[in-house]
């Protein structure tokens, strides 16, 4: 089994005082650099589906309203190796059109740079789930990324641009037949 999308492609992280926050079509993943040494019994972490509460031996970290809903039970947080928290919420909404553009609605917020790695990663996310066939790990993208946009994947040594959505299948189609 080859390794997750995430992991073959990368991250485009969101920094914040605390540490960094990233997501993927279905989950947000928040790290928070605690003090090393820092043991489980120190956090109290509250996770509800549009909510986060973290603080560490007493002192509040991190609280407010999430930008969108998650599925509250599925949220989860782990201590690492005694210097960092990792929580990861689960998205209600799936899709590479939802893009979350802060972790909170009013703060750490992804500035317009990382706004938009963060959209072509789900877009090439959603495109490598829906033909598992081919690794778009390594794709570039362009042009709306919600609507489509024109992907440019290297196949087989050759440069091949795809215009996305109704004309994949078709460009597949005919990649088949060609080889054949």
């Amino acid at each position: 089994m080859s390794a997750p999308f995430e992991e073959r492609s990368g991250v485009v992280p969101c920094g914040t005082p605390w540490g960094q926050w990233y997501q993927t079509l279905e989950e947000v993943f928040i790290e928070v650099q605690v003090p090393p040494g820092t043991r489980a019994q120190d956090i109290q972490c509250g996770l509800q589906s549009r909510h986060v509460a973290l603080a560490v031996g007493g002192r509040e970290i991190l609280k407010g309203k999430l930008f969108d809903s998650t599925i509250a039970d599925e949220g989860t947080w782990t201590l690492e190796d005694r210097k960092m928290v990792r929580i990861v919420l689960t998205k209600t909404k799936r899709d590479a059109a939802n893009c979350w553009t802060s972790l909170l609605e009013s703060e750490y917020a992804a500035d317009p740079w990382v706004q938009d790695q963060m959209q072509r990663k789900l877009t090439l996310e959603r495109f490598q789930k829906e033909n598992p066939g081919f690794d778009f790990s390594g794709a570039e993208i362009s042009g709306n990324y919600t609507k489509g946009g024109v992907l440019k994947h290297e196949i087989f040594n050759f440069d091949v641009v795809l215009i996305c959505h109704a004309l994949l299948d078709y460009a597949f189609d005919v990649m088949s037949k060609n080889s054949a």
